[in-house]
């Protein structure tokens, strides 16, 4: 896993390079920008439970085939399963927006996810859904300005919503 300093870093020494002006810009954009990324993280962690329950009750709502007799959430050990399964991939999602960096979300969380989905018959489709109503969920949490840090959080939340995509499209 790579944070953001570690990223650029390492590019820049397999270059033999130093690093470039625009290189460090981003670097201090990230230093800048780091309280808000707790307040992020400490908002979508703090509400973790109600982004996962309230995406699992809208995603049965509109899919009901799947808490039905056969469906892939019925029985409570399934159910339990699935609802798992979403906290764990909320959890990378904001490992990932602590570091400012994707791959400990790729290559710990969903490196090999949707394969593992399709043989066991989880419907991909419903997982990739799932995903999508938590990242509104915790879009909705972390934009809320009272109470964090000041200042414009634009890129932050369109960064923290590439994150939900990147599960998003890697499981549906």
């Amino acid at each position: 896993m790579y944070d953001a300093f570690a990223k650029v870093v390492s590019q820049a020494d397999a270059r033999g390079d130093f690093l470039s002006d625009s290189q460090i810009a981003a670097l201090q954009a990230v230093v800048s920008d780091g309280n808000k990324r707790m307040d992020v993280v400490n908002r979508i962690t703090s509400n973790a439970s109600t982004i996962v329950a309230n995406a699992a009750r809208d995603l049965f709502e509109e899919q009901p085939s799947l808490i039905q007799p056969g469906g892939n959430a019925y029985t409570h050990r399934r159910m339990a399963a699935c609802l798992r399964d979403m906290e764990i991939i909320l959890r990378y999602v904001t490992y990932a927006i602590f570091a400012g960096d994707a791959s400990i979300l790729e290559d710990r969380c969903l490196n090999g996810l949707k394969q593992t989905y399709q043989t066991l018959g989880v419907p991909t489709k419903s997982m990739s859904l799932s995903v999508s109503k938590m990242r509104d969920a915790a879009l909705e949490i972390a934009s809320d300005p009272n109470g964090v840090t000041q200042g414009d959080c634009s890129s932050l939340i369109s960064e923290v919503s590439d994150y939900f995509d990147l599960a998003a499209r890697a499981v549906g």
